[in-house]
């Protein structure tokens, strides 16, 4: 598989301080004023900001997030050569859960007593209402320090978050309680009925106990980026200039270092094979199920495990440069990205929590004015405060595009980004790319017939010389095959590569050219039996290309590459989901009919030139979505032009830098399960939106009704936020 590219370098920030759907909207706001940035996306699964933007100090942009009332810190890129580092940065998730779970128990452990207390002893002494004080406040106050200093940091910058809502909330609660402890000295049994210290101590655990929950859960999403990263080995038997091997760490392998792979090791780092000849298991990357042969020239990957052999190879990309580091990269980048449909959601969260404060003072309003009563008033406010808090709404989105992306990963799905997983949902018609996508790509020279006198092995030689700059897949078959019979051939004086057509060069002063038999007519008459000849090899589905001087045919030579095992199935998949397979190639109708009928397409788009790809796409979308899938140079405008390009792993860096997905194996049945993964995502994020919205629909009203006490609207709104989480991981048994 070629390098996978990667575009001009966004800037990755960490933000702590964001609780909220609201921080979110407010940070992507400051940033944006920020002159030279393009655009800003903030994810709250993970706390990760992503800026384009036109070379800015990271300076410049984390003061902006830090006038939004957030801390930032530049984030730094993965280095696939220190797992032991980038292990250590996913641990972060289980240390922010243990670090929850132990400020859960504390607060529990003096809440639990204050709540039993209230409940059970309504007419209590007035040294009991003391205590209930005592108790109460450091689980208020220092348990739930963190709703006020977010408070206050927001307010300080003209802002308001979720924790504004519960700060709010539970400090009414426990003023309203001690000036009820106060004024009502001497009088125990109306000064129990004026205390509430088991509202704001029971908010706090249940606020608590879901942000537990939820980190947990959080912990698990990042599975995918923890395993692949635990693919890159610690060290590396480096062999040093003067004969002797040393054991280094692989962050101290530069390209260009020569290394021994010993039986049952991991690659360290991308390179070439020297010497030696083994089996490499690239299954963990590829999920291809056979161990690959690598002898001298091959290309060897980091995270990959050799069998029983022994190779010495050369370092070629390291570090951040590997494949491995790169998958890494584009994972992390998807799970980073935002889904269009998260946008209409921040416009909604950035005015939500101003416009909860607003409903809760009407509603305290309205309901003193109706019942006479501050209490009631009072505890009603607070319930629709607690109860509107937008956790579920931010995380709604971010967290099922964080499992399915990981999820896609682990079976060999790269999706770039949220608005490709959109996309590939809404998909209708499916373009394939016929050489490398339905074939093997390994076309082999199957019949080379002479016209004319001249020697066969001295027209194999020129055939060969023509083809020898061109690393096209057949010109590299009429290669082997010349090589096969050992023979050599002259040095090449001009090259063209005719597209679409085939090529002509120099060869000894002699212009020569191999060209389909639709082009040869444009220099020469082909003969009748020839035609016969040429017929007969394209009905038998093999590419056929004329070897000419421009005045005269010398030679016939007709390739075949063989369909893939998968691709037959892959076909019927696609069709199964109701999506509609047609067939894109540069061979002629026969040829490319013969294909077809092997795998099952019926609609057929024959000699098509490269460049008129793109309008082959353009003329399907007309019907609808179009997906396109291709691994070369020539179908990188044809992925542009589609509405997803689904680039094949073993394609080219401009193929793969153009498509929306790649598919890291030759496996043509990983695009239409890349489809299907998206269609799940999709249902899994409109799921959690709709129970979102649905949750503070339903819910603000019947706090304001009085229906739900403030410890009930605390626990359901934990639950809502656990909830969409959950549903979320659901996508880690996707299929």
């Amino acid at each position: 598989m070629s390098k996978i590219p990667t575009a001009p370098e966004p800037m990755e920030i960490d933000i702590q301080g964001m609780t909220c759907a609201s921080c979110v909207a407010r940070v992507e706001r400051f940033v944006k004023k920020v002159e030279g940035v393009d655009e800003v996306a903030v994810n709250f699964a993970n706390h990760v900001g992503t800026i384009h933007h036109q070379g800015l100090a990271p300076e410049t942009v984390i003061k902006a997030v830090e006038a939004a009332g957030f801390q930032a810190r530049l984030r730094q890129p993965v280095r696939a050569t220190s797992p032991q580092e980038e292990a250590q940065a996913l641990r972060d998730h289980e240390a922010t859960a243990q670090h929850a779970r132990r400020e859960l128990i504390g607060a529990a452990g003096l809440a639990i007593p204050v709540i039993l207390i209230s409940m059970i002893w309504h007419l209590r002494a007035e040294w009991v209402n003391g205590l209930l004080l005592l108790l109460s406040t450091p689980v208020i106050f220092y348990f739930g320090r963190q709703f006020y200093r977010n408070t206050w940091r927001a307010a300080r910058h003209g802002s308001t978050t979720m924790d504004t809502l519960i700060a709010v909330g539970t400090g009414a609660a426990w003023i309203y309680s001690v000036y009820g402890l106060l004024a009502y000295r001497g009088h125990s049994h109306a000064q129990s009925e004026h205390i509430y210290f088991e509202v704001g101590a029971g908010i706090v655990v249940l606020v608590l106990l879901g942000r537990y929950f939820e980190a947990r859960a959080k912990s698990r999403m990042s599975g995918a980026i923890e395993m692949l990263m635990g693919l890159a080995p610690k060290t590396a038997t480096v062999l040093r200039p003067d004969g002797t091997e040393a054991v280094v760490p692989i962050d101290q392998i530069v390209a260009g270092d020569i290394l021994r792979l010993k039986p049952g090791e991991k690659v360290a780092v991308d390179g070439t094979v020297l010497s030696g000849n083994t089996y490499i298991d690239e299954s963990m990357l590829t999920g291809e199920p056979q161990p690959v042969e690598k002898g001298e020239g091959a290309h060897v990957t980091a995270g990959t495990v050799n069998q029983t052999g022994s190779l010495i190879y050369r370092a070629e990309r390291v570090g951040a440069e590997t494949m491995l580091a790169q998958i890494v990269r584009m994972v992390e980048r998807a799970q980073g990205s935002k889904a269009p449909m998260q946008r209409m959601v921040d416009r909604v969260s950035g005015v939500f929590v101003p416009v909860v404060m607003v409903l809760a003072l009407l509603t305290a309003a309205f309901t003193f004015w109706q019942l006479r009563s501050l209490d009631v008033a009072l505890m009603r406010a607070v319930a629709v405060l607690v109860i509107a808090c937008p956790c579920a709404l931010g995380l709604a989105t971010p967290t099922a595009l964080m499992v399915g992306t990981g999820r896609g990963a682990e079976l060999g799905i790269l999706v770039k980004d949220g608005e490709a997983l959109e996309r590939a949902a809404a998909i209708r018609t499916v373009l394939l790319d016929k050489t490398g996508t339905i074939t093997q790509g390994k076309p082999s020279l199957t019949d080379f017939i002479v016209w004319g006198t001249r020697p066969r092995a001295e027209l194999l030689a020129l055939a060969a010389a023509v083809e020898s700059p061109s690393e096209h897949p057949i010109a590299q078959s009429v290669i082997r095959a010349a090589q096969a019979e050992n023979l050599a051939w002259p040095e090449v004086e001009d090259f063209e590569s005719l597209r679409g057509q085939g090529v002509r060069a120099r060869v000894q002063g002699q212009e020569w050219y191999l060209t389909s038999p639709e082009s040869t007519a444009q220099f020469l008459a082909l003969g009748s039996d020839q035609m016969v000849q040429i017929s007969a090899m394209q009905a038998e589905g093999k590419t056929v290309f004329v070897l000419h001087d421009g005045h005269l045919a010398h030679a016939m030579i007709a390739v075949a590459d063989t369909v893939s095992e998968t691709s037959a199935e892959a076909i019927r998949l696609i069709r199964a989901q109701g999506l509609r397979p047609v067939m894109v190639t540069g061979d002629n109708r026969l040829t490319a009919r013969v294909i077809a009928d092997q795998v099952g397409i019926d609609e057929v788009e024959a000699e098509v030139r490269p460049e008129g790809k793109a309008q082959i796409v353009q003329k399907h979308q007309s019907n609808g979505a179009v997906a396109m899938v291709g691994d070369g140079i020539n179908d990188a405008p044809a992925l542009a032009q589609a509405d997803l390009g689904f680039a094949m792993g073993h394609g080219t860096d401009i193929a793969m830098e153009t498509a929306g997905i790649t598919i890291l194996r030759s496996d043509l049945r990983l695009v239409p399960l890349a489809v299907r993964l998206s269609q799940s995502t999709l249902r899994t994020i409109r799921g959690n939106l709709f129970w979102a919205f649905v949750y503070n629909t339903v819910m603000i009203p019947l706090a304001a009704l009085g229906m739900l006490s403030p410890m009930l609207a605390a626990g359901a709104m934990g639950l809502s936020s656990v909830s969409v989480v959950l549903n979320s991981l659901r996508l880690k048994r996707f299929a």
